[in-house]
């Protein structure tokens, strides 16, 4: 005789709006609260993601617990940062009723992530959110920055920012968060998500983001950025004219571009990470006309 299959932990679209109306919630745009209403798209994440039970997963922004109760199926540790103390502090109990052989595997930090110094317990090794599409990019770069033990990682953003985070040099949407993206991770596009997965539905389609952790170029990342935010402030200008201020002169600009072997007549979104990292190397040495 065959067992009757067991209910799945995960949340439906009832369950979501339940504990957000027993939380007295009504999801902000000011927070940028999405909440993700489909079972099958959590699975679908957690799969991409390639979660394992040897993983540590850090989640931005778990809201009401969908994608955590996703990933603590797969996982060794959650830990999970809310910047919101009801979400934070009811998460814990969605988890014990639904979850409660896995309840002791999460831990839930109330903070702002743009704000985070420190994670408690072990070195995480996957980060995986749906990230508030107002801070997805800072977000992402900021964990990057904190958690050098970060591995791998899969993210859902806005499908535009999704598009800019996986563009590749001379596309049109290669800009500023597609090179700093770049010098920490290989990241490319995982797939598309309509609207209809979340409560309420955004007025924008979202995109998942998938990322490896690769070891950057030679040099000083904050240098390094210093050049992508000045060639990309003035972008549709030859670099000559665009690192002119960054440089102190187009003739210094030129002189710096021309000594990491680049063209000075092409434009910033010709160049890729490794390119931008010779530049500032190059800026780093004293000028041949100084005493």
């Amino acid at each position: 005789m065959s067992q009757a299959p067991q209910p799945s932990a995960l949340l439906t679209a009832a369950d979501v709006r339940r504990l957000a109306a027993g939380l007295g919630i009504r999801p902000t745009k000011h927070l940028g609260q999405n909440f993700v209403i489909d079972p099958n798209t959590v699975r679908r994440i957690v799969r991409t993601a390639g979660v394992g039970p040897e993983d540590v997963v850090v989640e931005v922004g778990p809201g009401l617990g969908s994608l955590t109760l996703g990933l603590l199926e797969q996982a060794a540790r959650v830990v999970a940062v809310e910047i919101d103390p009801v979400l934070a502090g009811a998460l814990q109990g969605t988890v014990a009723e639904r979850l409660p052989d896995r309840a002791d595997r999460l831990e839930v930090v109330v903070q702002d992530a743009l704000r985070l110094a420190e994670l408690p317990g072990p070195p995480p090794t996957a980060f995986v959110a749906n990230l508030p599409y107002n801070v997805a990019v800072p977000v992402l770069l900021r964990l990057l920055e904190l958690l050098p033990s970060l591995r791998t990682g899969l993210v859902m953003v806005q499908s535009e920012v999704a598009d800019r985070l996986a563009a590749g040099p001379g596309s049109r949407t290669y800009g500023v968060p597609s090179v700093k993206a770049a010098w920490y991770a290989q990241v490319r596009r995982a797939g598309a998500v309509g609207r209809t997965v979340f409560w309420p539905a955004p007025h924008v389609d979202s995109g998942l983001v998938a990322f490896s952790r690769r070891e950057p170029p030679p040099g000083d990342r904050a240098a390094v950025f210093a050049v992508v935010d000045a060639a990309f402030a003035q972008r549709r200008k030859t670099l000559r004219a665009a690192l002119s201020g960054w440089a102190g002169s187009p003739d210094e600009a030129e002189r710096r571009l021309l000594a990491a072997g680049l063209d000075p007549s092409v434009r910033g979104e010709q160049l890729g990470v490794e390119a931008f990292a010779r530049l500032a190397a190059v800026a780093a040495q004293p000028s041949p006309s100084a005493p």
